[in-house]
């Protein structure tokens, strides 16, 4: 069988993807992964085949009229946010649509999944008349404020197609394990997440604890740079106070920046999945892919999130007890905020509940029917 997967957004929608694209192949089917150009180099990283259907970034579609008088395409605004990402992701694909329409008639799929914003996935497999699958790729997309959003800004591409509204999927796939699962949310297919990032060769003390003190890791942040970076050093200089080893994760140019007097602080690339089960710790601002890697290893969580879609994320895991929640803005100066993260994280370190609940949850997501088995789901879908 053939199976296409739309994916849209970021290199973390990519990351999600990723695993089912494996099972699918490991089961013996065709997959490709149809995005835009930015994409393109994640899926390269993790050996997912993939074709660009469009070169603009999903930025690209984000407008600051959409939101009022907002100044940023990332407000903290609930109702703002979702404004903005309905209308960018409607824009995105009406954008993207004829380029998918010319790749199926070159390539005809069995099965389309889309991602969770991935509305031209719906609209295609509605065109060509296969199954569609929509993936919730990581935790708490506020997808039933967004689609209405969505579906009117696509009205033009609707009534083109004879559609009076957005398709419904045939199956709906969701890895948020069940415990924090929003009220309201409709009926799915489970899934376990796994962790896939890009690799490169280990060193030992990536899969190795430390003796005697505490691992903490703190991811910078690629679209949104957690600290400054002498809040950074800052923040690290509380903590290896404390006794704690710090490792901070973080792209090369910020890597640059945080420069080398951080003592024996590793900064760099750093293999999440391979080094979040060694930590005691995670501090991080909720990026998706992120918050999912620590869920799965089974660590509590810092989390000093930007926006409305990471506060979900954030809320969700601190009302479950795995997590504490620092929020920006009501912290004041960058130095008020540093002050917050090293009482939240001494507090984590000191309160063993927080490591139980963390425990917990990844034991819940153990529970879940791995890609593997969903794909012979996707296989009956298909079926002529």
């Amino acid at each position: 069988m053939r199976f296409l997967y739309i994916a849209t957004g970021s290199q973390a929608t990519v990351y999600g993807a990723a695993p089912l694209a494996a099972a699918v192949q490991n089961a013996g089917h065709e997959i490709l992964m149809a995005g835009n150009e930015p994409l393109m180099r994640f899926a390269e990283a993790i050996e997912v085949p993939a074709v660009s259907v469009m070169p603009e970034p999903i930025r690209h579609f984000m407008k600051n009229g959409d939101s009022g008088n907002a100044p940023s395409p990332f407000r903290d605004l609930r109702e703002e946010e979702s404004l903005i990402f309905g209308r960018a992701f409607a824009r995105m694909a009406s954008a993207e649509l004829d380029a998918l329409l010319d790749l199926v008639e070159a390539r005809p799929p069995d099965l389309v999944v889309g991602g969770s914003m991935s509305y031209a996935a719906g609209l295609l497999a509605s065109r060509i008349k296969v199954p569609y699958v929509r993936h919730a790729e990581y935790l708490q997309i506020p997808m039933a404020e967004i689609d209405p959003i969505a579906e009117e800004g696509l009205r033009p591409d609707l009534e083109r197609l004879g559609l009076a509204a957005l398709p419904d999927p045939d199956l709906f796939i969701d890895v948020s394990p069940p415990s924090l699962r929003p009220a309201g949310a409709p009926d799915a297919q489970p899934m376990r997440w796994i962790p896939r990032n890009p690799q490169r060769r280990l060193q030992p003390w990536m899969y190795t604890r430390p003796e005697g003190r505490p691992r903490v890791l703190i991811t910078s942040g690629t679209h949104f740079r957690m600290l400054p970076a002498d809040s950074m050093r800052h923040l690290v200089d509380r903590l290896t106070r404390t006794g704690a080893e710090v490792l901070i994760a973080a792209p090369d140019r910020a890597a640059e920046e945080l420069g080398g007097d951080l003592g024996d602080v590793r900064v760099g690339w750093i293999p999440l999945d391979v080094v979040a089960p060694t930590c005691d710790l995670m501090v991080h601002h909720a990026g998706a892919a992120t918050a999912m890697t620590v869920m799965t290893a089974g660590v509590p969580q810092l989390i000093v999130p930007p926006n409305f879609h990471t506060k979900a994320i954030a809320q969700a895991l601190t009302d479950f007890g795995a997590a504490l929640t620092v929020t920006p803005e009501r912290e004041g100066t960058d130095q008020d905020l540093v002050e917050a993260m090293a009482a939240g994280c001494r507090e984590i370190l000191s309160t063993p509940a927080y490591a139980q609940r963390a425990q917990a949850l990844a034991e819940e997501i153990t529970t879940l029917p791995t890609p593997a088995e969903v794909v012979r789901t996707l296989e009956t879908l298909a079926a002529p």
